[in-house]
């Protein structure tokens, strides 16, 4: 069964900031070709 989001829990949700995990994942994936590794 799908919940809807309220406004607030909607506008939360876009200003959350990234955690440093998240920023981290990120700019790796911008530097490393995964998926040319993945298929090796």
């Amino acid at each position: 069964m799908d919940q809807q989001l309220s406004f607030s829990d909607a506008e939360f949700t876009q200003k959350r900031r990234q955690t440093r995990k998240e920023m981290f994942l990120a700019r790796m994936d911008k530097l490393i070709p995964w998926h040319r590794l993945e298929a090796i």
